[in-house]
């Protein structure tokens, strides 16, 4: 299960200290034009050193595409790229090949593959989410042609959350702080938190919000292939997920009679006259805004000690180094709008048969 989508699909492959990071795009209309230096800008987004609430390991993230483009257009052929590994400190993680370090993956691992690569984490790191962030830039550029228009934020770090609806707050501000949010106020005492939590080695999470505009009505299928589903299971892919709620989710202290959302004629166009289905009803598109919110976990790796156990079932007193993020938040920003993106484009083209992007 490395491959995402049913139409547009991504397969992507590498490790955290392998050679490099990498996908195969299959699915991809032709004509699209790609921009180079939007697709950087979104690996950029997602790369570790960007800040100080940030990892300071130090990547360039830059892709390379092998395939798929010319002229400056998709082909229609499968797209492939890699992003090179370059700056591993592997030998940060010598003292964790045979331990299991609590709330990570190093256990499940070893139980399915009977074999693990320890450095970073290997597979199971988030440095996975580079190929993520490559085809859902590339899902952007379609969408864009369609009207479609996604953006996430920071909504929530720790105890500090906006207590205001999306619609209420500049989205254009939200990369004016290094941790994404729109509330100038709130952004920077989300900050403090963040450099309070790291400077006692410890970690924090939070929840992204993200909305997604221009959606037109009739996406998605009325049982096992609902539109919100196929959301919730993107999202739930990504590292430290562990939750998703979409429209009023369960914020659920009121009455039919409150959250209906009233259909009226506007110049010959339905809308809702509210919009707690959060733009899906039935597991359809109805047209308006999509919204939902993720909750991600505090960062697993901790710099502190901690009791565990290692292969042999021995007990052993453990304390990570390296360099982790304090909190997953603001990178894991762009990765919700890449699923959100790739989602997006794939039930778009399962409902439209034909070329539309020449």
């Amino acid at each position: 299960m490395n491959t995402f989508g049913t139409i547009f699909r991504l397969t992507s492959f590498g490790e955290s200290h392998g050679s490099a990071i990498g996908g195969v795009i299959d699915g991809c209309p032709s004509g699209i034009e790609i921009d180079m230096d939007f697709i950087q800008n979104e690996l950029n987004r997602r790369k570790p050193g960007q800040s100080k609430i940030t990892t300071p390991r130090k990547e360039n993230d830059e892709v390379e595409f092998l395939s798929g483009i010319y002229d400056g257009k998709t082909t229609g052929v499968p797209i492939g790229f890699i992003v090179r590994n370059n700056n591993q400190h592997s030998s940060d993680y010598d003292n964790l090949k045979d331990v299991y370090r609590p709330s990570h993956a190093d256990y499940t691992y070893q139980q399915k593959y009977g074999i693990r690569d320890h450095r970073g984490g290997g597979r199971s790191s988030a440095r996975e989410t580079i190929s993520r962030c490559v085809a859902g830039a590339i899902a952007k550029l379609a969408l864009n042609k369609l009207g479609v228009d996604i953006t996430a934020y920071t909504s929530q770090v720790g105890n500090i959350s906006l207590d205001k609806p999306y619609t209420e707050y500049d989205l254009k501000k939200i990369e004016l702080t290094p941790v994404r949010c729109p509330d100038m106020v709130k952004a920077d005492e989300m900050i403090a938190l963040i450099e309070e939590t790291k400077a006692k080695g410890d970690t924090i999470g939070g929840v992204i919000t993200c909305i997604i505009k221009g959606t037109p009505a009739g996406l998605g299928e009325p049982v096992f292939g609902k539109l919100h589903a196929a959301l919730g299971y993107a999202m739930l892919t990504i590292n430290a997920a562990k939750g998703f709620e979409y429209g009023d989710g369960f914020d659920v202290n009121h009455r039919g009679s409150e959250v209906n959302d009233v259909f009226y004629n506007d110049h010959r166009q339905i809308k809702t006259r509210t919009n707690h289905s959060g733009g899906i009803q039935g597991g359809i598109s109805n047209g308006q805004d999509i919204y939902f919110r993720v909750a991600f976990k505090p960062v697993a790796t901790i710099l502190m000690h901690q009791e565990t156990v290692n292969k042999y079932g021995e007990e052993v007193d453990l304390k990570a180094r390296g360099r982790h993020d304090a909190c997953v938040l603001p990178r894991a920003v762009p990765i919700v709008e890449a699923m959100a993106a790739m989602t997006i484009l794939d039930f778009y083209l399962q409902s439209k048969k034909d070329r539309i992007f020449m």
